[in-house]
């Protein structure tokens, strides 16, 4: 069975213990370091014609261990491991005893399918094959293969090491098993895997391919600086400064004539990408000044085309809704993704824009469907059901699940579409990946709310809309902790009935380090549900203190722990069912406090805090805990955020987190 969340899905083989990469060129290293950052006993052996570019390789293994040392980012012993049982050979022998070989050769197809004649020769039957292309269809690559079963593309982006997104390919031929398991093992590895069907280019190459053609196309009308500053407006980094990072224009006169000879010569590449090598443009944050008329053909052409392959995509069911909004903020660096962009413009200015581009490229994708129902999707939430339990999975990988409006509703969408349903026995919520459940909330709109006590208080209350539901909903909901919850996610687990946890996973409010106080729940809710725990939640609370899960266990917080996943989604099921009819467990009258002893305003990590917070979360806490009702002690929590957003020291602490820095409080005393 096909889960949304690849990690509920039970694996069929297990971890690889011995990967070969073929190509030592510029990705497959990457893609080695990055395995092996992850699998750091794996065997990894690296495949060229050329010794010259393997001892390159495994040297910049090296050095990318050394610097994620010196930057903290890894201790020695695990940098040891990474580098240990690495090797380079010229002989494909050596990979005989490999569970996966991974080609990242050249975009040539016949020097690929002799790589792949090598690699069956030698390699086990069950032995994984894949390969990196970015554009070539599997069924061309894997035709002549024996075994078809095991074969599939896995196409990743530069910086491979880095950057979260893999496309997955599933086509005729592979085994639906080999689809699910490279799901799970990339999403266990810290990727974040997108399924696509056997397209030419796939689903993300085809959004920015055409994204550079047509930025090419329009040098008749602007200069590559004028285009990037005008396409800042949606990405990161421009179509011309990406082309030169990754002397990309071989790539788009390849994709796209592949594409022009396959669906039409509207595709055709821009002539300039064979006689330029480097486009004089503007790096990201740099702009220069453009026309009002030439911004708006720049502007409305690139959303054009960027609307055409989204519609397109939909259209063909080569990818899904959520993960191509997904995968062009995180694998090409959107800021929205294109049905996002859609929806914020409406259906007018995008039907406006969309017929624009008809106009002058004709033969390009037009929508088959009517404008609301490339909207219609979820698109920061997984849903599985699993025994009857609905297992709502918060996915934004980008920023380790941080709630956001859109999140919450999502979240609260799904509840009451399935709460009244007599065949859904409750509700699980955890987080995509392994490192997080929730790492607190966005800052989103905060920071211009700051001085506003008013409008701070009314956000404080407007973010709690998925909590206050929480609180009065008949059937269960379990938060099963993957990983850190931090500030509003802590909040948010609090809220559910039940909490079960990874070993592994703690807990943190670190509000008081950034010159507020956590205003939807936290300074009420630990204290009516786990009264027993009332000093750790104080030094949670006012020093920033951390909650490993164990200890969490043993003072009653959480309920379970698990060693895995799949162990986790069992002990939150359980809990859900051993929940029916049971009421919320937060005591909704006055209830007694331990004494708020005396502290110095430092935080646990030594950082001094603001006194002045320190004052108004401790009152806070006093006076929820006296409060006659529920709904009073949580309004109080509202007022003292919004109290905390009139200071110095929350000007100071959200301004410094906004910059990267460390907070000065000394300054705001």
């Amino acid at each position: 069975m096909t889960t949304a969340n690849p990690l509920l899905h039970t694996p069929a083989r297990p971890l690889p213990k011995h990967v070969a990469i073929i190509g030592a060129g510029t990705i497959g290293p990457d893609i080695g370091y990055y395995l092996k950052s992850a699998l750091p006993q794996m065997r990894l052996t690296l495949v060229d014609i050329n010794q010259a570019a393997i001892d390159k390789a495994l040297q910049r293994c090296q050095d990318y261990a050394r610097k994620a040392v010196a930057k903290g980012k890894m201790s020695e012993a695990h940098a040891a491991a990474v580098v240990a049982n690495i090797s380079g050979t010229q002989d494909y022998a050596q990979l005989a005893g490999c569970d996966w070989v991974i080609e990242a050769a050249t975009e040539n197809m016949a020097l690929k399918r002799r790589i792949f004649a090598q690699v069956e020769s030698v390699v086990r039957p069950d032995a994984l094959i894949t390969s990196n292309t970015s554009s070539l269809p599997a069924a061309r690559i894997f035709a002549e293969l024996k075994h078809k079963g095991r074969a599939t593309v896995t196409h990743f982006f530069a910086p491979a090491w880095r950057n979260p997104a893999v496309e997955v390919i599933a086509w005729e031929k592979t085994d639906p098993a080999v689809v699910a398991w490279l799901r799970w093992l990339f999403c266990v590895t810290g990727k974040v895997p997108l399924v696509t069907s056997d397209a030419v280019c796939f689903m993300l190459d085809r959004i920015f391919d055409n994204w550079c053609n047509e930025a090419a196309l329009l040098l008749d009308h602007a200069t590559a600086a004028e285009i990037d500053s005008v396409a800042a407006e949606f990405v990161h980094a421009g179509p011309f400064f990406v082309l030169n990072l990754a002397r990309g224009n071989p790539i788009i006169t390849e994709t796209n004539t592949l594409q022009a000879e396959e669906e039409g010569a509207h595709y055709t590449p821009a002539p300039v990408f064979r006689s330029v090598d480097t486009w004089v443009t503007v790096p990201p944050g740099k702009k220069v000044d453009v026309a009002a008329k030439t911004k708006a053909a720049i502007r409305d052409r690139l959303l054009g085309i960027l609307f055409s392959q989204s519609v397109d995509i939909l259209d063909r069911g080569i990818g899904e809704a959520t993960d191509l909004d997904l995968g062009c903020r995180t694998a090409l660096g959107f800021k929205k993704g294109p049905l996002e962009l859609m929806r914020d413009l409406g259906e007018p200015e995008a039907g406006r824009i969309l017929q624009r581009l008809a106009a002058e490229r004709p033969g390009m994708p037009w929508p088959k469907r009517p404008y609301a129902a490339y909207q219609d999707f979820w698109r920061h939430v997984l849903v599985d059901d699993v025994e009857g339990v609905k297992v709502i999975t918060l996915r934004r990988p980008e920023a380790m699940n941080a709630l956001h409006d859109e999140l919450t509703d999502e979240v609260l969408s799904v509840i009451r579409k399935f709460e009244s349903d007599p065949k859904v026995k409750g509700f699980v919520l955890t987080g995509y990946g392994t490192r997080a459940f929730c790492a607190g909330a966005d800052i989103g709109r905060f920071p211009a709310m700051l001085g506003d006590a008013e409008a701070a208080t009314q956000y404080a209350r407007d973010c709690s809309r998925l909590l206050v539901h929480l609180d009065a909903m008949k059937k269960p909901v379990v938060a099963a902790l993957n990983g850190m919850a931090l500030g509003g996610g802590l909040e948010l687990a609090m809220r559910c009935h039940g909490i079960v946890a990874l070993k592994d996973a703690w807990m943190q409010l670190p509000e008081i380090t950034l010159g507020i106080v956590p205003g939807i729940g936290a300074m009420v809710v630990p204290y009516r549900r786990w009264p027993q725990a009332a000093a750790t939640f104080h030094g949670m609370l006012r020093r920033a203190e951390k909650l490993k899960a164990p200890q969490a266990h043993t003072l009653g917080v959480v309920d379970a722990l698990a060693d895995d996943l799949p162990g986790l989604i069992a002990a939150a099921v359980a809990r859900v069912k051993a929940l029916a009819g049971q009421p919320s467990p937060i005591a909704r009258g006055p209830v007694p406090l331990a004494p708020l002893e005396q502290i110095d305003a430092t935080a646990a990590g030594g950082q001094p805090l603001s006194k002045e917070i320190l004052g108004i979360l401790e009152k806070a806490v006093r006076d929820a805990a006296q409060a006659g009702t529920l709904d009073e002690a949580l309004e109080i929590g509202y007022r003292a955020f919004g109290a905390s957003a009139l200071t110095a020291a929350a000007r100071e602490g959200i301004g410094a987190f906004q910059e990267g820095r460390k907070p000065d409080f000394s300054r705001t005393a």
